[in-house]
């Protein structure tokens, strides 16, 4: 009997042996784990990529977590003890409440029957863009036929149209006549021009309007300094606004080339528009005059002269010759000709030059012209095409945004747009092309000349005018100017009048 157990027992080894290793020989033929340095791309790279992954997803799976163990509180707390921390806290400040618990009303407390109504209301309005003077003042309380009435009384000082957008308006309100009618104004004050301030006061009974002109200094501003390592930054370390820094490179550049015709040793001489108001405000203008000096003799000077704001040398001829005129202060990436296109991938006609740019750089008309097309364009995306005459015609492709019109005459210099990737375009840069009867040409081929000359009583005007403008001392524009006593401060706010009252 035991003999036969164990020849039983001796069959059953040997047959699980026998199982085990042709069950060895089939997964070892399965080839679940190939080496996936060899034959990469076939169905067999594929399998232990898949078994390469699933076993990935697996150990990920079973990844242990780490938590905090948060310990139980020394007491419990539960909404109602929240609540009652949340009252205390600091935190609700910041939010604009007060801190502390604020009871309920009880059976004590007895609603009134009208509350009662600040006698004089003071509020500051300001003038939105394309809002008009009447309906701001409706808006701020002041009734309709006041409204009306204060407008007409402001626009026989000043055109409506003239107050710029943003102007602040302080405001007194008095008391209503009756429930639910508006209140009256009593008084109204704003800055309605450089040079002049307006109040409308009620006297005894009726509004009046009280004109208060503002003692204003004309002195235009010179600044005078070394070129030195950076022509900008020397500008406005002399106390150069940065606008007229901006005109007077432009101005110049026109005319010299900052890389090769200025050096460090060279003086460079700006004139700018500039009032000063005794109140202590200023306001810059446009450039009136760029000169460059060297060795203490003048190498280029540039006066602003006529309606159309030409600039003319000192000679009074008006001159500007160049070959390419860039229309971004950025280098070229790409000529005029044949070359692969980068988004279709075949060869093709590129015909422009491209600049390089970030998004949003002002783009500028190379010269004066009118506005051909202004829009989407195909692949050229947000694009303007400017006819300059004599069948000249430039286009600027590729705008994040246009900044003119069909049919606006620009002149040389002016904003026509900003750079960006719009249509076929792989990055921010400026597509810029040029055209001779309808055909492009090379930009890089044409030389714009323009020529203008004063002579007579004219010329006679601007060389005075220019000479004036050069016996003006460099800085004293920026000097501190004598306050007016007479002009009116500035609106202020209600609590510094409440403080002044008690001083008083």
């Amino acid at each position: 009997m035991a003999k036969l157990r164990r020849n039983r027992l001796r069959g059953l080894g040997e047959r699980y042996t026998a199982w085990r290793a042709q069950a060895s020989t089939q997964f070892a033929s399965l080839d679940l784990v190939p080496d996936l340095a060899q034959d990469i791309g076939s169905r067999r790279w594929f399998r232990g990529a898949g078994t390469l992954l699933g076993l990935s997803v697996l150990a990920l799976a079973g990844w242990p977590g780490f938590a905090p163990v948060e310990a139980a509180p020394v007491m419990r707390i539960d909404n109602t003890v929240r609540d009652e921390f949340r009252s205390q806290m600091i935190m609700p400040l910041a939010l604009g409440a007060d801190s502390g618990r604020h009871m309920a009303a009880t059976n004590i407390v007895v609603p009134l029957r009208n509350a009662p109504e600040r006698p004089r209301l003071d509020l500051e309005a300001t003038l939105a863009s394309g809002d008009s003077f009447g309906r701001m003042l409706e808006r701020s309380g002041v009734g309709g036929a006041e409204a009306s009435q204060i407008a007409a009384m402001v626009a026989g000082a000043i055109p409506l149209a003239d107050i710029k957008p943003g102007t602040k308006l302080d405001i007194t309100l008095g008391r209503r006549p009756a429930p639910g009618a508006a209140r009256p104004l009593e008084t109204l004050t704003f800055r309605a021009r450089f040079d002049l301030q307006l109040a409308v006061e009620r006297v005894g009974g009726r509004l009046a309007l009280d004109p208060r002109p503002i003692k204003v200094d004309a002195t235009p501003l010179r600044i005078r300094g070394v070129v030195g390592p950076s022509l900008y930054r020397s500008a406005r370390a002399a106390g150069a606004p940065a606008n007229a820094v901006q005109q007077y490179l432009r101005t110049l550049g026109a005319e010299v080339d900052f890389d090769s015709a200025i050096s460090a040793g060279d003086e460079f001489d700006l004139v700018v528009d500039y009032k000063r108001a005794a109140t202590g405000e200023v306001e810059a203008g446009q450039l009136l005059y760029a000169g460059l000096w060297r060795n203490g003799k003048p190498r280029k000077q540039l006066l602003r002269w006529g309606n159309d704001g030409r600039f003319y040398e000192a000679s009074g001829v008006g001159e500007s010759k160049q070959g390419l005129v860039a229309p971004v202060p950025g280098g070229m990436t790409s000529g005029y000709g044949m070359r692969r296109h980068p988004i279709l991938g075949y060869r093709r006609m590129h015909a422009g030059i491209d600049f390089r740019a970030s998004y949003g750089t002002p783009i500028y008309a190379v010269t004066d012209g009118t506005v051909q097309f202004a829009g989407r364009h195909g692949g050229h995306g947000n694009y303007v095409k400017i006819s300059h005459g004599g069948g000249l015609a430039t286009g600027y492709a590729h705008m994040s945004r246009i900044a003119v019109s069909s049919g606006t005459r620009v002149r040389r210099g002016q904003v026509i747009g900003y750079v960006g990737s719009t249509g076929l375009s792989t990055g921010p840069h400026l597509h810029y092309e040029m055209y001779r009867n309808g055909q492009t040409v090379n930009p890089s081929s044409v030389s714009f000349v323009t020529r203008a000359q004063l002579s007579g009583k004219e010329l006679a005007s601007f060389r005075a005018r220019l000479a004036e403008l050069q016996k003006v001392t460099p800085g004293a524009a920026l000097t501190t100017l004598t306050p007016d006593v007479s002009a009116e401060e500035e609106p202020v706010r209600e609590i510094d009048r409440l403080d002044s009252k008690k001083v008083a």
